[in-house]
């Protein structure tokens, strides 16, 4: 994260004796990342955070294995088809990934057990619906539209209000907000379509009662259930630069241009090898003109996979996206707005349209995406052919 902040109780000074009310020592957790040479929070805890009584391997989902996009082709999965189950650990339906990343589907009304995710940051966009993100930094109130940002190691949960269906992209990495957004010190400059006004964290510690208490822990080496002597939501105070936070994609201010802006103008976070972007709502390009829609184009070193979440998308009538849809468009393939699309929106900026109301979530991976058996069992069989029509 770009600036520091203090929750809680913490003493004036790091690594000194902070006491408790009945003279026994709180317990100091130093998170950090990149061997602690890069940033970090320190929290305070009332019990060890070490303290474990148990530890149980768990077995991987068996809907976890991904397969080869072979023959090549673009595809268009219906996440609005899936079934709803688990919770928003659990029920995750893998729809594509490698080794840099895994993107899920799900749908659920079930709070999940306490997780804690160490293979690296999670990114988790709230696309419909209400949840309580609670974790050892405190409690966060999330919504349709939020990003919830979880760093590596968060022992965290999820507790819906109701139905919620997310968009969850889980890194090998850390994910952050682009460089080039950020001064050598690590503010937002003035140029960044966000900033840390933007961004929402816990504000007070969160405080829970408990004794021999599980928590579920995703390893490069598997999955293994860890049973905490003392609950974990045990922190009275916390400061620095690392904790979870929320970002609502409607807080993205769009960069525009007279004519068509490739698609790094919507870049909102970064990860290992893999970028995340928000299409919203803004005025389409202005020269007298211009094409205001996407041209043919081919990232020749990425895939993009690209979640609709909201909106209008006229590039694209006639191929059958539609609100839960979400395509990949693979490296080797050439795509762009659909037959009589671009002639569409030139007749209608003619007629007065000016703005564009979508509203997705892109993430462009620079190795190539396998499939996930979430998105093989809601596949559009005739997408790759509605260019041809």
């Amino acid at each position: 994260m770009p600036y520091y902040r203090v929750v809680g109780e913490v003493p004036r000074k790091r690594h000194v004796q902070f006491r408790r009310p009945d003279g026994g020592l709180y317990a100091e957790e130093l998170m950090g990342e990149e061997g602690f040479s890069s940033d970090s929070s320190l929290l305070y805890h009332r019990h060890l955070p070490t303290a474990i009584l148990k530890a149980e391997p768990v077995e991987p989902p068996a809907a976890s294995a991904l397969t080869p996009n072979l023959p090549l082709s673009p595809r268009h999965f219906r996440t609005q088809d899936l079934p709803a189950g688990g919770d928003l650990v659990t029920g995750r339906g893998l729809l594509a990934g490698n080794a840099d990343v895994r993107m899920s589907y799900v749908a659920t009304e079930a709070p999940s057990e306490l997780y804690r995710n160490s293979m690296g940051d999670e990114c988790v966009y709230i696309a419909s619906g209400r949840v309580v993100f609670e974790s050892t930094y405190g409690a966060l109130e999330a919504a349709e539209g939020d990003y919830v940002v979880v760093p590596t190691g968060t022992i965290h949960r999820w507790v819906p209000d109701g139905r919620v269906t997310a968009f969850v992209i889980e890194a090998a990495g850390h994910i952050r907000p682009p460089k080039r957004y950020l001064s050598k010190y690590g503010q937002f400059l003035e140029h960044a379509p966000y900033c840390e006004r933007d961004l929402r964290s816990p504000q007070e510690t969160l405080i829970v009662e408990g004794e021999e208490v599980p928590v579920l822990v995703r390893t490069r080496g598997g999955l293994t259930r860890l049973v905490y002597r003392n609950h974990p939501f045990d922190v009275v105070g916390w400061d620095g630069c690392l904790y979870p936070y929320a970002f609502n994609i409607n807080d993205f201010e769009p960069i525009v241009k007279g004519i068509h802006a490739p698609p790094p103008v919507h870049q909102t976070f970064e990860g290992p090898n893999f970028v995340i972007c928000s299409f919203c709502p803004r005025p389409l390009d202005f020269h007298p003109e211009a094409v205001p829609i996407p041209y043919n184009h081919h990232n020749v070193d990425s895939d993009e996979l690209m979640f609709y979440a909201g909106g209008d998308y006229s590039a694209r009538k006639g191929s059958g996206i539609d609100v839960g849809s979400i395509s990949l468009h693979p490296a080797g393939f050439t795509h762009g707005p659909q037959p009589g699309a671009v002639e569409a929106v030139i007749e209608a900026v003619r007629q007065g349209h000016t703005r564009t109301n979508e509203l997705a979530v892109m993430v462009d991976t620079f190795r190539p995406l396998d499939l996930g058996p979430a998105a093989l069992s809601v596949e559009d069989p005739g997408y790759a052919w509605t260019w041809a029509r």
